[in-house]
């Protein structure tokens, strides 16, 4: 009993001397020559003891010192090893990515993930994973960066912007997409915010490009406003969820202003 304990942990601890922090049931088993039941009996005591983590089923993560209190390794450290283990597209989205490019007036609370289908969230730790779907996530602009434990995909500023704002809801809503978009504008390419827009309804670059007027970015704005011009064949409301009766309208963004937006910076 003690030798399988002993080898489990010789087994992770030359992976960490490695730089590989991430491994499988499987893995274990064929590393160890022991049955299933064994390497799941002896994986359970070390995460009993906080050495290791599992954030997906017989997926494993090992959790060096620094992360002890966290229980669980950053997001951005695991869930590239993730996605591939589980041979799914990915990029981080959304606020966690409007904080990786530099934009992030409130630090997210959960990591959020854009995916093809919606997932379950992950909980590991005191880490939170949000998994969201986009149909044609293979279509949407990313960007790859360097994490301590390798490379993650990551929405591109543009399609960052355009997705925050089809998004509200998981964005902090549209006082705070505002507040995230004043930062994040500064880096944002107007030709390949068009090319962004492309991907997505023509709704999110009417609500979008309103915001950005709104924010003194016309520089950053005006692709987006030809593309409205050219392709919005009817009205949208600022606020998805509220009526347009009696609202003001913006002719050139075809977009009935139904709600303020409050902007503290």
């Amino acid at each position: 009993m003690n030798k399988e304990k002993l080898s489990v942990r010789d087994y992770i601890q030359n992976l960490s001397a490695k730089g590989q922090y991430h491994f499988t049931t499987n893995e274990v088993q064929i590393a160890l020559e022991v049955s299933h039941i064994a390497a799941k009996a002896a994986l359970r005591r070390l995460n009993q003891k906080g050495e290791i983590a599992s954030p997906y089923r017989a997926f494993y993560i090992i959790i060096p010192p620094e992360y002890k209190k966290l229980g669980c390794l950053p997001p951005e450290q695991f869930i590239p090893q993730l996605m591939e283990y589980i041979n799914e597209q990915y990029y981080i989205a959304l606020l966690s990515a409007a904080e990786i490019h530099g934009a992030a007036h409130h630090r997210p609370q959960q990591f959020q993930v854009m995916m093809r289908k919606n997932r379950r969230p992950i909980v590991c730790g005191r880490v939170r994973v949000q998994f969201f779907a986009r149909h044609n996530i293979e279509d949407i602009s990313t960007v790859e960066m360097n994490t301590p434990r390798g490379r993650m995909l990551v929405s591109s500023p543009e399609s960052t912007a355009i997705d925050m704002v089809g998004y509200t809801n998981h964005s902090g809503g549209l006082d705070n997409v505002a507040i995230v978009l004043s930062e994040l504008a500064e880096v944002i390419d107007p030709s390949k915010l068009l090319s962004a827009a492309e991907q997505a309804p023509i709704a999110w670059s009417q609500r979008l490009g309103y915001l950005l007027d709104l924010l003194n970015y016309t520089d950053k704005s005006h692709t987006l406003a030809d593309y409205v011009h050219k392709n919005a064949s009817v009205w949208a409301p600022l606020e998805r969820t509220k009526p347009m009766t009696g609202a003001l309208r913006s002719s050139r963004w075809k977009l009935a202003i139904n709600a303020k937006i409050e902007i503290d910076l």
